[in-house]
């Protein structure tokens, strides 16, 4: 008669090795899971690696700072927008108003997609040097691209920026709005899409000096 076999438990798994920009990717889906769940106050580089399952030096090294991650998020933010609105609107009619739309949604829905870890994230980094000039490119590459968009439905002489501006503001405030519950989705949408096509139609009207 054979003797029972015994039974071994197994190894543990060793920890998984990644490339350098997928373990970053992880490190960013990790912190903005932490700011979600326990606000972001609770996001220290210590606390990403412990939930991350790395060591504290490789979090150093791809953040440097608090700061630096925060504003790695905020990059990471504007990276998806992006692409989310170059999708829509490569698939979306040569009309104003389907632009129109495709700016608006696109714009609403991925501040709405993030929640209330983008305010935060903002807030954590209000004041911080670096974070203002990442914004201010941002905005200005956000103003640019719709002024290329608009350009064919604008008057001749185009969209003026001082409206490109005031539609950037319209657009961060009504999104924030709509993240917040003051207003609805659509409700934010339809706004910002109304202010967008009235912005390019006035750009055809002839401007008239005051008295």
């Amino acid at each position: 008669m054979s003797s029972p076999t015994t039974k071994r438990s197994a190894p543990p798994s060793p920890r998984r090795r990644l490339a350098r920009d997928d373990r970053h990717h992880q490190l960013l889906e990790v912190s903005w899971r932490l700011i979600r769940t326990e606000g972001t106050d609770a996001l220290t580089l210590g606390r990403l690696a412990e939930q991350a399952g790395v060591t504290k030096p490789l979090v150093y090294d791809h953040f440097g700072t608090r700061d630096g991650l925060l504003v790695a998020l905020y990059q990471d933010y504007d990276v998806r927008q992006t692409a989310v609105m170059d999708s829509a609107l490569a698939a979306s009619k040569s009309t104003l108003k389907d632009k129109a739309r495709v700016i608006a949604s696109s714009y609403v829905d991925c501040v709405l997609l993030q929640g209330r870890e983008m305010p935060g994230v903002l807030a954590a980094l209000a004041g911080s040097p670096d974070l203002e000039k990442i914004k201010r490119d941002y905005h200005i590459a956000f103003i640019e691209k719709c002024r290329t968009i608009l350009a064919p439905f604008a008057g001749a002489n185009g969209i003026a920026s001082a409206a490109l501006w005031a539609m950037l503001g319209a657009a961060e405030a009504l999104s924030y709005a709509a993240a917040l519950k003051e207003v609805t989705p659509t409700q934010a949408k339809d706004e910002l899409f109304a202010t967008i096509v009235a912005m390019a139609m006035r750009s055809r009207s002839p401007r008239t000096s005051e008295c």
